[in-house]
């Protein structure tokens, strides 16, 4: 840059900040393209109210530079004034997400983000108003399938899918939660848990810890589960890798006939599963994904004290006493017991209802065979 060019632009910066923007613009105006200061010419320009100006010589710096901060904020600053909230956001948005990788940035950007967030916030409660309101107006609710939409849309939950640590079967519908009435043989279960309480009653007399829910394998890596080994998190099997376990169930005639009513998988060294799970107080299950997503998790809750909880995905439910609570443990998963009690349910596996028979009978192929070649591999819940 040469000394005139130099001068022309400190002379058009000073006449910009004692507010003479037609000044500043008649100085830039002797500057070839090459060497104009697009952002000074563009507050030139809005100082004079010369919009489609302003605009372009924003636009022609965000050519050369699409994430030049002060540009961004520039234009989102114009959009507001024009009242174009979308585009005002989408560039105040663009801003504060450049400054999040920006090392050092200059004291004096500091209140125009400020500004910028304060402005995407209120757009954002304003669009929060609107689109509700267009749906009271309609006749419509946030519930539902509908609300969870609505609430993936403004930021309110987040989204998940599917993630099974070990087998992915693709076309399933992504649901985090199946309710009870989709499952009309839940009923005779649910009928069986004063019975089957009094036999987990019976069991739990006895003083002894359950089996540690995760444990330590000697032929694998240790698992990153900070539960593994520990029975705060515990199970009593009934059914384990597809096999009876003869001194639990021969406890519990009750709940293994109820049980017959599940249709649970029959895979050899793996289906089907069907324990008491149980949490301890103050206890919690880390976030974690299940093995498939060919199956559902369902639990049948006989002990249910306050403040426990699961969450599959972005959304959270408390156990019920004697009331199935069903779900796609492949989702990212948790559950917590706060209480000063110990939480058990029954637990067992079912088919996904949406997988046909010949499907069913070729996922049961295709994991015997792999049993065949390396074994079954370890179900962390």
């Amino acid at each position: 840059m040469n000394a005139g060019t130099s001068n022309l632009i400190n002379d058009a910066r000073t006449a910009v900040q004692r507010r003479d923007g037609a000044m500043a613009q008649r100085l830039l105006a002797e500057l070839p393209e090459s060497e104009m200061p697009w952002l000074l010419l563009a507050q030139a320009c809005n100082l004079i109210g010369d919009v489609p100006a302003e605009e372009a010589a924003l636009q022609r710096q965000l050519d050369i530079d699409p994430r030049n901060l002060p540009g961004l904020i520039l234009s989102g600053e114009l959009k507001a004034r024009l009242g174009d909230d979308r585009a005002a956001k989408s560039f105040f948005q663009a801003a504060l997400n450049q400054a999040t990788h920006t090392p050092n940035l200059p004291t004096s950007l500091h209140p125009m983000l400020q500004r910028a967030r304060d402005f995407v916030e209120q757009v954002h409660i304003k669009f929060e108003q609107h689109l509700v309101e267009g749906l009271e107006k309609a006749g419509f609710g946030r519930d539902g399938r509908v609300g969870t939409a609505v609430d993936l849309l403004l930021g309110r939950k987040q989204l998940y899918l599917q993630q099974p640590s070990s087998f992915y079967f693709p076309g399933l519908p992504q649901r985090q939660f199946y309710e009870r009435s989709e499952f009309p043989w839940l009923a005779e279960i649910e009928q069986a848990v004063p019975e089957m309480q009094a036999e987990l009653r019976a069991v739990l007399a006895d003083g002894q810890d359950f089996a540690p829910y995760v444990e330590a394998n000697s032929d694998r890596p240790r698992a990153a589960n900070p539960l593994i080994n520990d029975p705060k998190w515990g199970a009593y099997y009934f059914w384990r890798n597809g096999e009876i376990v003869a001194e639990n169930a021969a406890r519990c005639p009750v709940t293994m006939q109820a049980l017959q009513h599940a249709p649970m998988p029959l895979i050899d060294q793996r289906s089907p599963i069907a324990l008491w799970s149980l949490l301890k107080p103050d206890t919690h299950i880390q976030p974690h994904h299940g093995l498939l997503n060919t199956r559902l998790i369902c639990h049948i809750p006989l002990i249910v004290p306050q403040d426990c909880a699961i969450r599959v995905g972005n959304e959270t439910r408390s156990w019920r006493e004697g009331e199935a609570l069903i779900f796609d443990d492949s989702f990212e998963h948790e559950a917590w017991n706060k209480s000063d009690e110990t939480r058990v349910v029954l637990l067992f596996e079912i088919w996904r209802p949406e997988i046909s028979l010949d499907e069913r009978a070729a996922l049961t192929t295709i994991f015997e065979t792999i049993n065949d070649y390396h074994g079954a591999p370890e179900d962390a819940g």
